[in-house]
């Protein structure tokens, strides 16, 4: 009995706080939601992007023409196919029919992504196919036996019976940052797809009439959230160009990162009626901003349990802001060192379990190293069910609420003493002025900390840290910036933010 050491009370609200809801998923499949709806209102607006648009029947019968394409290419279920894109029309054709060829599309931005990137996608993936754009076939690697298929080909129309994939069977494969010093493949399947898409919140309410902004990188697993999101409700996806703000004002539904969310005003944005970050850490001003207009979700949960696995619509009334629980069929467990299940309060590590664990890393180490470290047999669902490491610290309130309390990797030490750097940011977004704020260490005995906008005063900020925390936790330096620079998938760049300290070391502070 793995509770047996907490008393009755916990080991019931172990379970209790620790089980989402049971929830029928109405299709294991994706696309096909995405199908349904180009047979009921075919004429209905699918996407749009730079004056160009396609409704639901254009779109199906494209994805359609391009699955008989791919399976002509000799493309099957359990197969990976490269889709090498930007942002744009076709892109939308490339996802849904590698769907619809039984296949799980490997994204990635190739105006972005650098070549090196590229090639080890190609080959971790083990994709035959890779589907691009003529004008950036000259960046695609093409390894001997690959075939490249550009999407601005005319297709010819054609409607064949495609062997459809299983609910197991791969939906995507993302590739993650990684600890190794190269992107590790992710392997989603279609249930752990369907399952947080299809129910709510997940599905965010979406539905005909509803204009969804596309505005993260698709090689985000935020993307998918965006995109099949969008098109497995009817509603319209407004792919972006260059002016994400732009694109914002004219969408009911926002789904991004603090980071890209913190660069669009709520007051530009009155159609705006659900908004959903992940991703990292969000400020609470920044949910009190957006939560006083629209419902506004909280969200937690790294690739390998599926966009998110927890959700919180926050109120600003309430006095935490948290990541709330887990979503439909799945779980969450806090968790000591030795995977020993916490008493409700106490700080622990969070593990995932339920339909919202994907299926692994694509790794060719024949000793499955990083799969054995992350994913876990699951002791409290059983039936050969898994769990994986979020790696993610938190906390049950008493009304059975997740609180975030960073990551086990942003716990550092300076000085011998252990500091979440989160916590420092924390205190630091609620200094009047202060929209944004990163704590990063420097050297193992001082802290940096950078804020937004550039006016804030560092002496304000850095006092405002040693009356809420032990002196060991305040930053050496206050980096005031007019902006914080983001990867390319709209996160905060924190080696840049680094560096930046590392070159201009006599700031004030």
């Amino acid at each position: 009995m793995p509770l047996r050491h907490l008393t009755p009370h916990d080991q019931r609200l172990f379970m209790l706080y620790g089980t989402g809801p049971t929830a029928f998923v109405p299709d294991p499949l994706i696309h096909r939601a995405v199908a349904r709806h180009a047979r009921t209102t075919p004429h209905a607006l699918a996407a749009e992007h730079r004056g160009g648009t396609l409704t639901y029947a254009q779109l199906d019968t494209l994805a359609e023409s391009l699955a008989a394409r791919l399976h002509a290419e000799g493309v099957r279920p359990g197969d990976h196919v490269g889709l090498f894109v930007r942002r744009s029309l076709p892109m939308l054709v490339g996802l849904l029919g590698i769907l619809k060829a039984g296949a799980a599309y490997v994204p990635q931005d190739v105006g972005l992504a650098p070549p090196a990137q590229l090639a080890h996608v190609v080959r971790t993936a083990r994709t035959r196919v890779i589907l691009t754009l003529a004008e950036h076939a000259h960046r695609v690697p093409r390894p001997p036996g690959h075939q490249l298929i550009d999407l601005d080909e005319p297709l010819v129309p054609a409607r064949v019976q495609l062997p459809p994939p299983g609910p197991d069977d791969g939906c995507y494969v993302l590739f993650t940052s990684g600890t190794t010093g190269r992107p590790n493949g992710v392997k989603v399947t279609h249930r752990n797809v369907a399952n947080i898409l299809l129910t709510e919140p997940g599905s965010l309410g979406i539905g005909p009439g509803d204009r969804v902004a596309q505005l993260l990188n698709i090689a985000f697993d935020m993307a998918a959230w965006e995109i099949l999101g969008c098109l497995a409700h009817g509603a319209t996806l407004v792919i972006r160009d260059r002016d994400i703000a732009a694109t914002a004002r004219t969408a009911t539904v926002l789904i991004a990162t603090p980071t890209v969310l913190s660069g669009i005003d709520p007051a530009d944005c009155p159609r705006v009626r659900a908004v959903a970050v992940a991703g990292e850490p969000c400020p609470r001003p920044l949910a009190d901003a957006w939560a006083s207009r629209s419902a506004f979700f909280n969200c937690c949960g790294p690739t390998e349990t599926t966009i998110v696995n927890t959700m919180s619509r926050h109120d600003p009334r309430n006095p935490l802001l948290t990541i709330g629980r887990p979503t439909p069929n799945n779980t969450v467990y806090v968790l000591d060192a030795e995977r020993r299940p916490l008493p409700i309060g106490e700080v622990g590590e969070m593990w995932a379990g339920g339909d919202c664990v994907s299926a692994g890393y694509l790794t060719d180490d024949p000793n499955n190293r990083l799969n054995s470290e992350r994913y876990a047999p699951d002791p409290f669902l059983g039936g050969g069910r898994r769990m994986f490491r979020t790696r993610d610290l938190g906390r049950w309130t008493p009304d059975g609420r997740l609180e975030h309390l960073g990551r086990t990797d942003d716990q550092v030490k300076v000085r011998g003493f252990r500091v979440e750097l989160d916590s420092v940011s924390s205190v630091l977004e609620q200094v009047p002025g202060v929209v944004r704020a990163v704590t990063l260490k420097r050297d193992d005995r001082s802290l940096v900390s950078f804020v937004c906008p550039a006016d804030v005063d560092p002496g304000t900020a850095r006092r405002a840290v040693a009356d809420a925390l032990p002196y060991y936790c305040v930053p050496e330096t206050v980096m005031p910036l007019t902006s914080l620079p983001e990867t390319d998938r709209g996160k905060i760049d924190k080696p840049a933010l680094l560096q930046l300290a590392l070159d201009r070391p006599a700031v004030a502070r």
